[in-house]
């Protein structure tokens, strides 16, 4: 069943605030795959795409400089850890393989003392090195937003369902920052969502994302 306005503000009213949850940033190639698979996990509040790791002050798509397409992710730390979606992120891809191509490559984002002590923790655990991987780990400085039509790519292709999130009265941010969103967008790219979060009905109990 698709959803209703009426589902998606409910949806969207019962998640956690921002102050709520932390954010992790990852990038690991093309941005749209990542929002997708990263935004279905239970735990997983809200998503969004961008451009990070470089020096250029306003990037673009079609110009981007030295920046890399990255992801955020907002998560409930009651509900899923930095270390499950850092095992996520390297398991996504190879950490010894880096694409020539800076647009797409592979990047733990650290953006805190206790996320660049989980990385380091996490490597060593596996007898690995940052210079011992061509994946990069880089504190984050900024992360630029992308245009509106990358965020949530897969679901912008579910012409209804977008109609539905239009008639609730939300614009291009509020569907970037919706949790219902980031869930639907995960359907939308073929993946299975928690037990839950179905959309279905208008008056059922949404828990914690």
């Amino acid at each position: 069943m698709s959803p209703t306005p009426t589902t998606i503000k409910q949806y969207d009213q019962q998640a956690p605030t921002r102050e709520e949850t932390e954010t992790a940033t990852f990038a690991l190639g093309c941005f749209w795959g990542p929002d997708g698979r990263f935004g279905a996990l239970d735990g997983v509040i809200r998503t969004r795409v961008g451009y990070a790791g470089g020096s250029k002050v306003d990037p673009t798509y079609h110009d981007l400089g030295e920046h890399t397409e990255a992801f955020q992710v907002d998560y409930d730390p009651t509900e899923r850890s930095y270390r499950d979606l850092l095992d996520l992120a390297v398991r996504s891809h190879d950490l010894n393989r880096q694409s020539s191509n800076v647009q797409y490559q592979n990047i733990l984002f650290v953006s805190t003392p206790e996320q660049a002590e989980t990385v380091e923790g996490y490597l060593d655990a596996r007898g690995l090195g940052r210079d011992g991987i061509e994946t990069r780990i880089e504190q984050l400085s900024r992360f630029h937003l992308a245009e509106d039509y990358h965020q949530k790519h897969s679901l912008r292709a579910k012409r209804a369902i977008l109609d539905a999130f239009e008639d609730a009265g939300y614009d291009a941010a509020d569907v970037r920052e919706s949790p219902a969103a980031a869930k639907l967008n995960g359907r939308a790219a073929g993946r299975d969502l928690p037990d839950g979060h179905t959309f279905a009905a208008p008056n059922r109990t949404v828990h914690r994302g």
